[in-house]
């Protein structure tokens, strides 16, 4: 298993506006290709404006085909535009879960 974490830096006081956008259509465009939605936040305290989501996958195959199919969806091309024009800055990390760490819900 592997985690995806995506930092968005958005342009100050886009927050609102992307959570409108991602709510109402961009969820439902991409939970059927990428699968495990491990979170999604926003940040209050700390560097102000971040979104904040992350994916699990069984590994990097796995990872690259789930955001193959994604980015060939015409509806998240369609898409796209809508949130990029909010995003200032982008970070992706991949990140492997200790041995220890049991991501099954309780």
């Amino acid at each position: 298993m592997i985690y995806e974490i995506r930092t968005y830096q958005l342009k100050t006081g886009a927050v609102p506006a992307y959570v409108k956008v991602v709510s109402e259509e961009g969820i439902l465009i991409q939970k059927p290709h990428l699968g495990t939605l491990a979170g999604y936040f926003f940040s209050e305290i700390g560097p102000l404006n971040q979104i904040v989501h992350i994916w699990a996958y069984q590994d990097l195959a796995d990872r690259d085909a789930r955001r193959a199919a994604l980015a060939a969806d015409p509806r998240w091309v369609a898409f796209l535009p809508k949130i990029q024009c909010l995003i200032e800055t982008m970070e992706n990390k991949i990140m492997k879960p200790l041995p220890f760490f049991d991501a099954a819900p309780a």
